[in-house]
């Protein structure tokens, strides 16, 4: 059977007040009545873990991933590594992150990103986690610390690419998988979609980042994991190949990056090839 994954996204960062949906149940239906069946929920501070887990441990089609955020090292600048170890050695924690560099919001503080990256990365490395990449603003130095503190050993993704070609071929040459969200369906993104012309399909996964950059036609809403067919059915029209297959082929790439097996979970009743996107609108809960 086909799954889709919703291979990035921050479910507990979610607004569950919101006409769209009232609970964590109801948001998890509307994303599987399009067929979105499996997610990553990632958390950005080892605090923000507990929280994610505490929520979501019983669902058994729910994976997490802990890093520091290079954006959240003011709320935590003191934290330790073993804090860190300890939450991914978690069963249900499959990856280190989000972590990386983010010099288009604070390139100030360029040298803590920094080393706060690296010393994430060593951390992958030792326990030979998968770790989940932002990156913006900040090719050169993302792609020496990859190198220098050897990332290619834990593998890992880019997540929310929208960086450059030249870029995209340094972090595949790394074993990086590239992930995209909505901005591939923004108007402004023709950079994105250039590099989702170069990069092959089996290097791919597709991500929400909810609840943020809801992709078009739904741009202006919280973004939601139903959300993710939007981007793929985008980014299968691209490089013209179906759904179907591109389905396949990127939840193949999450299993085989996080080591997880892709089970049928609750409520699925059919192939994802059956789900559409408009059934979101017939839910007796949708705005």
């Amino acid at each position: 059977m086909t799954y889709l994954v919703d291979s990035h996204c921050h479910l507990s960062s979610l607004d569950y007040t919101t006409k769209a949906f009232k609970s964590k149940d109801e948001m998890l239906s509307r994303a599987i009545s399009c067929g979105v069946s499996h997610f990553l929920s990632i958390a950005c501070t080892i605090a923000e873990y507990q929280k994610m887990a505490e929520m979501f441990r019983s669902y058994p089609n729910i994976w997490f991933a802990c890093g520091i955020h290079p954006l959240n090292l003011d709320n935590c600048p003191d934290w330790k590594d073993d804090d860190l170890k300890a939450v991914l050695k978690d069963p249900k924690c499959v990856a280190l992150g989000e972590t990386g560099l983010d010099y288009f919001y604070e390139p100030e503080k360029r040298k803590a990103q920094m080393d706060s990256f690296a010393r994430q990365l060593d951390i992958a490395v030792d326990l030979k986690k998968p770790v989940c990449v932002h990156a913006r603003e900040a090719h050169k130095d993302t792609v020496a610390l990859l190198r220098s503190e050897n990332a290619r050993d834990c593998g890992g993704v880019i997540h929310c690419f929208t960086d450059s070609v030249e870029m995209a071929r340094e972090c595949l040459d790394l074993g990086f998988l590239i992930s995209f969200t909505g901005i591939s369906t923004f108007k402004a993104a023709e950079n994105v979609r250039e590099v989702l012309n170069y990069v092959p399909a089996d290097r791919i996964m597709v991500e929400t980042d909810c609840p943020y950059l809801a992709p078009v036609p739904v741009r202006g809403v919280q973004n939601e994991p139903a959300f993710t067919r939007y981007t793929l059915n985008f980014i299968a029209k691209l490089k013209g190949i179906s759904q179907k297959a591109l389905c396949d082929i990127t939840s193949r790439n999450f299993s085989e990056l996080y080591n997880v097996e892709l089970k049928v979970p609750p409520k699925i009743k059919c192939e994802f090839s059956d789900y559409k996107i408009e059934k979101i609108k017939d839910l007796p809960f949708s705005s």
